[in-house]
Parts: structure tokens; sequence; C-alpha cells
């Protein structure tokens, strides 16, 4: 019989998203509903290997469900990628009675928590990333903000795009995936995007869609390129030269990373929140949460980090109709 788990450690580990605080929040008080004791670890498995680590009540999460980031802070950790800093914060948690902890990040945080759960510490991962790169899941905390910011965002430069008749590469984050350009490129009606998965480098095609386009009077032209590809100020100076139309690179950046969530990822947050603590409360560990086929499920962890994803081929035809 596993036995019962009397304090729940809770951290958020990479890149911040939208949500996380929402999935802090549900964790904390679902945990203290349960008769659990709650401990925030600071700043990631930095915090963890630096025992940055409070005592958390149904009081301090109060009012922090609509903000951006995360309130517990988050850092890249080279010493926890080493058997020795492994071993460290698995002795860190024993030394503070943290019996199971709540990991939400990527998927290179879900390798730390899997590392974790070897050395003993039953752990459940939250899939919180604005990449929307988690092969397990439908969706992850912090996606649905992201890409109405960056939608916003694109709107407003194609005003001025419009009304300078220019072409505009507007480059948006996602690290190594397409799913945000993809998504603000059809949402914003883009004239090409570009997607890590599936771009093939022929730069003379979109020169040719640019010049085709500006003989059948259209007075300006967007490109959605993915952090994945980058290199959108290059770009622009060699379009520029080749189509004669003025052409701007906008770099998004990490504006998409802030800002308040949106409904549905603090709902999403909050529902999968309260599910990792349910598993630790059941005995399980090495698990991640999950949103797929339309329900909240788990997945072991070392399933989910050994699943691939791709771009809807579906989806991307779609997006290359669209924009002709």
């Amino acid at each position: 019989m596993a036995k019962e788990i009397k304090t729940i450690g809770v951290l958020t580990s990479g890149g911040d998203a939208p949500g996380m605080n929402a999935a802090i929040r549900a964790v904390v008080r679902t945990a203290l509903a349960n008769g659990k004791k709650v401990k925030g670890i600071l700043k990631g498995y930095q915090g963890l290997l630096n025992e940055e680590i409070v005592e958390m009540e149904k009081s301090g999460v109060s009012n922090i469900i609509q903000k951006g980031g995360t309130v517990l802070g988050t850092a890249r950790s080279i010493e926890f990628t080493t058997e020795e800093g492994q071993k460290k914060g698995a002795d860190i948690c024993r030394k503070h009675g943290i019996d199971g902890l709540v990991v939400i990040g990527g998927d290179g945080s879900f390798r730390g928590a899997q590392k974790l759960a070897n050395l003993g510490i039953n752990a459940i991962g939250i899939p919180g990333t604005i990449d929307l790169d988690i092969a397990c899941t439908d969706y992850t905390i912090g996606f649905d903000t992201a890409i109405n910011t960056a939608m916003e965002a694109i709107d407003k430069v194609r005003d001025t795009s419009t009304s300078h008749e220019r072409c505009s590469i507007i480059e948006v984050m996602g690290r190594h995936a397409g799913y945000i350009a993809l998504w603000c490129g059809i949402a914003n009606g883009a004239e090409d995007i570009l997607l890590p998965e599936r771009y093939d480098n022929d730069e003379q095609a979109l020169i040719n869609n640019i010049i085709d386009n500006r003989k059948h009077g259209k007075k300006h032209h967007i490109i959605i390129n993915a952090e994945g590809i980058g290199h959108s100020e290059s770009m622009a100076r060699r379009i520029e030269a080749a189509t004669g139309v003025e052409t701007r690179a906008t770099i998004l950046g990490h504006i998409q990373r802030g800002g308040s969530p949106t409904c549905k990822d603090r709902m999403y947050a909050s529902i999968m929140g309260s599910y990792a603590v349910d598993l630790l409360c059941a005995g399980k560990s090495k698990r991640v949460v999950a949103y797929a086929g339309g329900k909240y499920v788990d997945f072991d962890i070392n399933e989910a980090l050994a699943m691939k994803k791709d771009i809807s081929e579906y989806q991307f035809k779609v997006s290359q109709i669209l924009g002709k």
C-alpha cells in the first residue's frame, strides 16, 4: 500500500506562462482541503537546491488567479541536470518533509520530475507552456493567452502595414514548435505562415507570392514567422531587395508570455492543479496531467516524454488555402 502523502510541494519551472498562478492556487487549496500541508518552492529547481521553500496557506494564494507570470518565480538550473544535483534535490525534499511534488512546466521540467520520482519523491507534472508542444496533451496552460496577445499585436501591425503598403514579417514565439504561428496565421488572415515543421526554406516562393499579390492590388502582405525559423530581420532585407516592396520585421518576443490569463487558461489550469493533487492523494507518482479527447486525463511520465507531436496536416492545408 502506498505511503500516505502528508506534505505537497509545488514549483514552476522553465519559461513562465499565463495561468501558472491559477494552477498554483488550485494545488494549494485542493491540498489544504484534503488535510495536506503545502510548501511552495521558489525559482524552480534552482530554488529547490537553494532551499528557497516557504509554507503556503489558503490566504497566500488569494488574488493571484488573474495575474500573469508565476508568484513562485522560475529559473533555469544547470546544477539540477546533473545526477548529483538531482540527488541533492530529493534529499532537500525529504529534509523539508515534502513527499509529494507538483511540477508546473514543459517537457524539460517533466524530466526533472521524472528524476525526482525515480529517487523516491512522488511527482506529478502539469503542462505549463505557451508553446503547446507537449505531445500527450491537446492543451497547455498559457497557450490561449499567448495567441490572443499575439493576435491583437498582429492586427495592429496590419493596420500600419496597410497604411504604408508594406510587407510585414511578424515573428512569434514557440521555440521549435509552430503552433502559435499557425493559429495566429489563420486568425490574423496572414498571406504566408512559416512553420518549423513545414518550411522548406523556399524564400523565392514568398517573393513570388508578394509580387503576385501586389499585381492584383493587395496593399499589404503579412508573413507570420515562427521563432524556430527566426532570422526575420535578414529575411526582411532580402525580400525588400528582391521585390522592391518596403518590408519590416517585427519580433513580438516576451510580450506573449505576460499579461492577465484568459478565462480558458484560468479554467484549465485550475482543473489541472486540482487533478494533480488528487493523483498524489491517491498514491500516484510519475504522472503527467493532460487534456486529451475532451477530458482531463493522466499519463505515465515516461510514456508522455516519449510521445511525438506534429502540426495537423489538415490545419496546415487550410492555412495555405485561406492565405491565398
